[in-house]
């Protein structure tokens, strides 16, 4: 019986052992599978896309102007309509080729963020209004718009602050 055992463990131990060239071909397998990103690619692609929403907004509050609307009511009409677009670009499922070409040029305006509440809503539609939509649509939005409140809350005390005590 302590002889199965022994065989048992040594059976073991050399199931557990990882040769080097098993550690070598593990290695060659990650560096094939891992990509490989050029940084000034992914800049110049950023910029591209962020401008050409940042250019979509601005021809969005000339044509509102240009219509007559005042500064603040185009500026509320540029938001909506990037925000509608956004919307309907990711229920058709093309914002996430542009965010995936684009990255953070499509993710950091504002369309990015109505993306990430539009993204949860269509993914955990069939879940239910409740426990789908209702739970899970600012799994991504949420932490954006928490922390936004507290720094906001924060930098509104610390000038508080320096108002009061006249620094300000």
């Amino acid at each position: 019986m302590a002889q199965e055992e022994r065989m048992t463990e040594e059976n073991e131990k050399k199931m557990n052992e990882v040769t080097d060239q098993e550690k070598v071909e593990y290695s060659e397998l990650v560096k094939e599978a891992t990509p490989v990103h050029s940084l000034g690619i992914q800049m110049l692609r950023a910029f591209l896309t962020g401008g050409l929403i940042c250019c979509a907004g601005q021809g969005i509050l000339n044509c509102a102007e240009s219509l007559g609307l005042e500064k603040d009511a185009a500026g509320t009409w540029c938001s909506v309509l990037l925000v509608l677009v956004s919307v309907l670009l990711t229920g058709f499922n093309v914002f996430p080729l542009i965010a995936r070409w684009g990255g953070a040029g499509a993710l950091v305006p504002i369309t990015g963020f109505a993306n990430s509440v539009a993204a949860p809503a269509i993914e955990y539609q069939k879940e239910g209004q409740v426990f789908g939509i209702g739970c899970k649509i600012f799994t991504i939005a949420g932490p954006v718009i928490l922390y936004g409140t507290v720094a906001s809350w924060l930098l509104g005390l610390v000038y508080w602050v320096l108002k009061v005590t006249g620094i300000v």
